[in-house]
């Protein structure tokens, strides 16, 4: 825990977050997929955790994030929870778990905070269904962040990983969806590969927190991929991600080193094996 760092969080609610952009306190946000991670940036006062669906490339390996089920995003999110559980928390709603029916949306979400105590739920789209979804969830008290931008769980119709909102057309539908989203009662919309002056306009316009992945400073808040923040994946370095680790370097060294020394038979060592005694 670092000098600056709280002993202890007094977790952050809805209310807080919208107090925090009217007040213009950036808002600071994390994804995260397990237990130690989670503990650390508790530790460290992040005041939002995401368990995002990126989890399917991050840590399973998926060539996207559409092969991810929702069993895979309980299972994490109860490890963060484990880790984390004064920090407000949204689980990602992975594909097709709330794409089919406001039904299938509720009961989704539902069991997400049911089963996880997650403290949100988080979709993407702006469009009349992801604003029905959005409805649907919000009168049954479950907190919704929604997305736009870019849309991971769309990439074959977008076309792949691309910025939006460049032209015109594209960027009015975008201000039309985010305040569709607000009206809906999401809480707060993260937006995802958007030129950061509109991203603004739309921050400006919005009376919810934007959360900015790739959308520019005038966002009320950031968040990264915790991996690519801490220089877990050196091969991935777009040009919105500032890296504030090289961890992948360290773990290198490290498995060397327990190599060489196996190998060498240096370890164990006398101070790590146990005597006849004590």
């Amino acid at each position: 825990m670092s000098e600056n760092s709280p002993q202890s969080q007094s977790r952050k609610t809805v209310r807080d977050f919208l107090e925090m952009k009217s007040r213009g306190e950036p808002i600071t946000v994390l994804t995260c997929y397990d237990v130690l991670f989670a503990r650390l940036l508790a530790e460290e006062g992040v005041d939002m955790i995401l368990v995002g669906d990126s989890l399917g490339q991050v840590a399973l390996g998926y060539d996207s994030t559409l092969p991810v089920t929702l069993e895979e995003m309980l299972h994490h999110t109860r490890a963060v929870r484990r880790g984390a559980p004064d920090t407000f928390t949204v689980v990602d709603l992975p594909f097709l778990s709330y794409q089919v029916s406001n039904e299938d949306a509720l009961r989704n979400a539902g069991r997400a905070l049911k089963e996880t105590g997650a403290h949100a739920v988080k979709l993407e789209g702006g469009r009349k269904e992801s604003c029905d979804r959005v409805r649907t969830l919000v009168r049954a008290g479950i907190p919704v962040m929604g997305h736009l931008g870019f849309e991971p769980q769309s990439v074959n119709a977008l076309g792949g990983f691309r910025v939006q909102g460049r032209s015109e057309e594209e960027a009015e539908r975008m201000k039309r969806q985010s305040l569709a989203l607000e009206e809906a009662g999401c809480f707060s919309v993260v937006l995802e590969l958007v030129p950061g002056t509109l991203a603004g306009e739309i921050s400006r316009v919005l009376r919810i927190p934007t959360i900015g992945i790739g959308a520019g400073v005038e966002c009320d808040g950031q968040v990264l991929v915790l991996p690519d923040v801490l220089g877990l994946n050196p091969d991935f370095s777009p040009r919105f991600l500032k890296k504030y680790g090289r961890l992948a370097e360290a773990a290198r060294a490290g498995i060397r080193g327990y190599v060489k020394d196996v190998k060498a038979r240096q370890y164990p060592g006398d101070e790590h094996t146990f005597g006849e005694e004590g």
